[in-house]
């Protein structure tokens, strides 16, 4: 599903998540979630890959919602428990939130990874051994390349990655993290580098959202 049109797309989706959450949730829901959470922006972004693109999905605004984010915690939890995951561990800022409700419905420790000196790695006392079964939670993909990052850092403790999952992969699927790959949604959004971007030829300001300086 390409981003183009989600806005009308959503128009009539009257969407609820009830205190007793649903165990699976379509993409409609999702996307619907999204709209109502303003979350849904159309425009000029850099994103934290440093490419651009005229369509950001800004989970942030989903998940300040705790309702919302147990909600899509269980539904990729559901995906994710088939691996028999031991520990959640997310990039910081992105996958915080998503993977402690994660790690909540697997009923398994959800711990981050932060940049330090322009390197991810585990602080805080975080720790990871040999036995643990990892998972790694990002908020979205789009070249994958913080996944990537924060697998290396379960590889260099010494733990198994057994997959990965986001609430969005807005890659239409085509990033490879290096590890099985679940999402809730799947978009195809287009991406541009900065020298051939049409919004940049036209001169449209651009934003920053992400959480990557």
């Amino acid at each position: 599903m390409a981003l183009h049109g989600l806005s009308s797309a959503c128009q009539s989706l009257v969407f609820f998540v009830p205190f007793v959450l649903k165990a699976l949730l379509t993409s409609m829901d999702i996307l619907g979630l999204f709209r109502e959470s303003g979350a849904l922006l159309e425009g000029h972004f850099r994103l934290s890959s440093g490419l651009h693109s005229a369509g950001y999905l800004q989970c942030a605004l989903v998940l300040q919602h705790p309702r919302h984010a147990e909600a899509l915690g269980q539904a990729l939890g559901a995906k994710l428990k088939p691996l028999g995951p031991t520990v959640v561990l997310s990039p910081a800022l992105g996958g915080l939130i998503i993977g402690h409700e994660v790690g909540r419905a697997l009923g398994v420790r959800a711990i981050f990874a932060e940049r330090q000196n322009n390197q991810m790695t585990l602080r805080r006392g975080f720790t990871l051994a040999a036995s643990d079964r990892v998972v790694v939670i990002e908020d979205r993909i789009t070249t994958g390349l913080s996944t990537r990052e924060t697998i290396a850092v379960a590889a260099t403790a010494g733990a198994t990655v057994v997959g990965a999952g986001a609430i969005i992969d807005r890659s239409g699927g085509a990033s490879d993290v290096g590890a099985p790959m679940s999402s809730l949604v799947t978009l195809d959004v287009a991406t541009y580098q900065p020298d051939d971007c049409p919004m940049c030829k036209q001169g449209i300001g651009i934003q920053k959202p992400g959480s990557r300086a």
